[in-house]
């Protein structure tokens, strides 16, 4: 009987993800490991888990092939984590409401997309697209916060972020 592996760090899952994206860009031609960071660090503000903040490291390596999902079937990772990475990994052909059902559907995923549509939405980052990209982009990420119930204002995590902000 073999022993079980020890799961990988925070630290571990991060040097994988940057590594797996290395030579990926963003629509703006940033290097994509500054988008990985700023929805970890987005989960990890918003009150995520580790486990959380593991996901989101690796929430775009299966969509974008950076990682297969065999390697994610067999990585030393929680089965949360392998849960949170599938919810926000979109299919080919597959309608926005499933997905974003699978997300609802999905213990701690929510969280993820959270930040993740935070970060794809911050204006700073649209303003450097060309206008039409920049429109239909800030249409679809509006779509997909509606159908999560994440208008502005009402997310819990936003009100709890926005609360304990104002308490310091």
């Amino acid at each position: 009987m073999t022993e079980p592996r020890a799961h990988l760090t925070l630290a571990e899952v991060e040097a994988i993800a940057r590594e797996a994206h290395r030579s990926q860009t963003d629509k703006a031609g940033r290097p994509y490991s500054e988008h990985l960071h700023a929805v970890a660090e987005g989960v990890r503000i918003r009150g995520g888990s580790d486990e959380q903040i593991a996901a989101a490291w690796l929430h775009d390596a299966v969509e974008d092939d950076a990682l297969s999902a065999q390697w994610l079937a067999d990585a030393a990772l929680p089965q949360q984590v392998k849960d949170m990475v599938l919810a926000v990994t979109k299919r080919d052909g597959e309608d926005l409401r499933s997905y974003t059902r699978r997300i609802l559907d999905t213990p701690g995923a929510l969280l993820i997309k959270e930040s993740d549509l935070a970060h794809n939405a911050d204006p700073a980052r649209l303003a450097v697209l060309e206008p039409a990209t920049r429109t239909r982009l800030t249409e679809k990420y509006a779509q997909v916060r509606g159908l999560l119930g994440l208008t502005p204002g009402e997310s819990p995590t936003e009100q709890s972020v926005q609360a304990n902000t104002a308490k310091d």
